[in-house]
């Protein structure tokens, strides 16, 4: 049986590496930033120019909308739970979150803000009734709301000055993903993480955030974002203004009931990443605009497998297939 194991181990390891990106579509020159992929048929994609994007056939197909009065909107987040159910998010000002329940015919405003400075930068879900979104700081306050009714209400958190950020510290809108919603914890004192880039990059796991050790101190530099498995984690990001820099690009980390273990990658991935993504256990992949990275052991030793450009990646809710979206209305999958 320890053979037997070990020799699959081998074989998904080596088939891991000799994996590539299969481009699927390409759509106008919308700029694709959010990607929910619900199960190995239904994908959605949003982006800009009101864009959203819904696949039902694998990626095989796709049929595009844009959203009537959003228009110029940049949607840079979406959370689909199923072929008609799905929310988008415009980042503002005013920031606006909008629910279809018809498969994208019709879109309900459940969520606007025109407060100066309104700038919506990533949302998630724990299940299909609680989410969070997470935007840059008013006031140096991060903003966050949240829903316990699958998005069709969202309510303002006063948390107290519990997230206050520096002066340039604040939020990418580069993937949707620099918030994630952690598993019900008892000794855990937060119920989500963020991650902050500019010039302070730190992780809030809750009050005070902990500092990370990734190159940060400019505006295009720091954290962008998080992936979470069980107790484990990854934190990517870089400079975007400089996407071929791998130092401090990457973070690991381990919560445990003492609080939170960093360590840095052996081999970290090439270049700025702004997605990252769990494919299994140990198996992780990362892209950005320097292209796509693999790794087969937690996250310790980065395989740079392509250069095609992509803002994020995601792996299906229920089921296996990774599929990646970027500019020019872009999107691949991994093969």
């Amino acid at each position: 049986m320890k053979f037997f194991v070990l020799v699959l181990t081998t074989i998904y390891s080596f088939s891991l590496s000799a994996q590539k990106i299969e481009i699927l579509t390409e759509y106008n020159n919308t700029s694709i930033r959010g990607l929910s992929v619900v199960n190995d048929k239904i994908i959605w994609v949003s982006g800009s120019h009101g864009t959203v994007g819904k696949s039902v056939d694998s990626g095989r197909t796709w049929h595009w909308i844009t959203v009537k009065n959003f228009e110029q909107n940049d949607f840079r987040d979406i959370e689909a739970f199923d072929e008609k159910k799905a929310i988008i998010m415009s980042v503002g000002e005013p920031a606006y979150i909008l629910k279809t329940i018809d498969g994208g015919d019709s879109w309900k405003i459940v969520f606007a803000d025109s407060t100066k400075g309104m700038f919506l930068d990533a949302m998630d879900f724990a299940d299909e009734a609680h989410g969070m979104v997470v935007g840059d700081p008013i006031n140096n306050q991060t903003f966050l709301a949240y829903t316990k009714d699958q998005g069709n209400t969202w309510k303002i958190t006063n948390s107290y000055g519990l997230y206050r950020l520096s002066e340039g510290e604040a939020l990418f809108a580069s993937s949707g993903t620099n918030i994630k919603m952690l598993p019900d914890r008892d000794d855990q004192k937060s119920s989500f993480v963020f991650v902050t880039g500019g010039k302070k990059s730190r992780a809030f796991f809750y009050s005070p955030g902990q500092e990370l050790n990734m190159i940060q101190g400019e505006q295009s530099q720091g954290a962008n974002s998080i992936a979470i498995n069980q107790n484990k984690g990854v934190i990517v990001g870089g400079d975007f203004l400089r996407d071929t820099i791998s130092k401090g690009n990457c973070v690991l980390f381990t919560l445990n009931s003492e609080g939170i273990d960093f360590e840095t990658p052996s081999q970290p991935p090439w270049g700025y990443k702004s997605c990252v993504e769990y494919i299994t256990e140990n198996n992780l992949i990362c892209c950005g605009t320097s292209g796509v990275d693999l790794s087969d052991d937690g996250g310790k030793h980065w395989k740079h497998i392509s250069n095609i450009s992509f803002h994020v990646c995601k792996r299906a809710k229920t089921g296996n297939s990774v599929f990646l979206a970027g500019i020019n209305g872009k999107i691949g999958i991994l093969k």
